[in-house]
């Protein structure tokens, strides 16, 4: 939990908090461990009563829903029933994708043939370059 905070930052918030609390330190720190003692017991009492509801172990991990329905609902079988189809899709997707991946390899591998030829062209040429034509003014510069 304090796994960020080094010595001096954990030591500025100890300063911190009894200046607020002062003399009643102890007793917040008292009080604050109780509480999180009374929610450990609430969340034990919790999933025991659930355990024995479901009549399975439950653990509060499990208690994801995607682990839960997982692991709780559906049977194996079941599961593999319903990844099935889901599989099939996922497998032509990925085909579909490597056939795209193919295709602009190639286009790629063209593109670059197609740019080697131009500058060997342009390299080539013994001619001076021609002139670029200046846009037109739409103003006249020399007017008062």
């Amino acid at each position: 939990m304090f796994e960020n905070l080094n010595l001096w930052e954990i030591g500025a918030l100890l300063m911190l908090a009894l200046l607020i609390f002062g003399d009643r330190l102890p007793k917040v720190i008292g009080d604050g461990l109780r509480m999180l003692r009374n929610l450990r017991s609430m969340a034990q009492n919790a999933t025991s009563d659930l355990s024995r509801e479901l009549g399975t172990d439950v653990k509060l991990e499990d208690l994801h829903p995607k682990a839960f329905i997982r692991k709780h609902i559906l049977s194996e079988d079941e599961e593999s029933a319903l990844r099935k189809p889901l599989q099939s899709l996922f497998d032509d997707v990925k085909q579909d994708l490597n056939g795209v991946k193919t295709e602009l390899n190639g286009v790629r591998t063209h593109l670059d043939e197609t740019a080697a030829g131009i500058r060997d062209a342009t390299s080539r040429k013994t001619t001076a370059p021609a002139e670029v034509p200046r846009p037109a003014q739409r103003f006249d510069l020399d007017a008062t």
